[in-house]
């Protein structure tokens, strides 16, 4: 369904706001901020700030919806005889090669991280997105599976394959906050995606292939 007008001034609010707290954020630093001082910058009320944040966090870290649930959304996107982890390292090489912002290849990452390790409360809220990405692909896996609740597998598999995204995005961020070029971690990235690959079991690789 088309977007309606109201629901799309709603979303440019919401990240107009966002945008507008990013750049105070980036500039002075997560705990000096107020929630008034980004209301008044973004033109508008307190309330309206929490009716589409609930907590200041989410203010910075906006995308996580998007974080929880990208590898279910790689599993669930799935090609014909295609495996979970496939399709996991297909779409991972894909975002890699293309050099996505995404997944932290972009000139500003060192600054967008240096908010975050300078703030207890947003690490914590990383690590809950975290929890909550590999939660939501255990559950997926299940799904995709018809894995029974007494089914270790799925969680097993969901775990190996949050190391490797988490592991690929660690090893991004680290680079990239060093200021190197985004290009040229992206290659390197690759190779990381490759020694990774080749870690993990047969049995991992083989779990979950889409039938026809």
């Amino acid at each position: 369904m088309a977007e309606g007008l109201r629901e799309r001034k709603k979303r440019q609010t919401k990240q107009r706001i966002s945008d507008i707290a990013t750049g105070l954020f980036l500039e002075h630093g997560f705990v000096t901020v107020t929630i008034a001082e980004i209301a008044d910058a973004a033109d508008v009320s307190v309330n309206t700030v929490y009716n589409y944040f609930p907590a200041k966090e989410d203010l910075f870290l906006d995308r996580g919806g998007d974080v929880v649930d990208r590898l279910s959304r790689y599993v669930r996107g799935r090609r014909e005889g295609e495996s979970a982890a496939d399709a996991v390292l297909r779409e991972l090489r894909a975002d890699v090669e293309s050099v996505s912002p995404t997944i932290g290849l972009f000139p500003g990452w060192a600054d967008f991280m240096k908010v975050i390790t300078e703030a207890h409360a947003l690490r914590s809220r990383l690590w809950a997105i975290q929890q909550e990405a590999l939660d939501h692909l255990t559950r997926t896996l299940a799904e995709e599976t018809g894995a029974g609740a007494a089914d270790p597998l799925p969680g097993l598999v969901a775990g190996q394959l949050s190391w490797v995204h988490s592991t690929l995005m660690a090893w991004i961020g680290d680079e990239m906050s060093k200021r190197r070029e985004p290009a040229e971690v992206s290659r390197e990235a690759l190779g990381l995606l490759d020694e990774m690959e080749e870690l993990l079991s047969e049995k991992v690789l083989n779990y979950a292939p889409r039938g026809a």
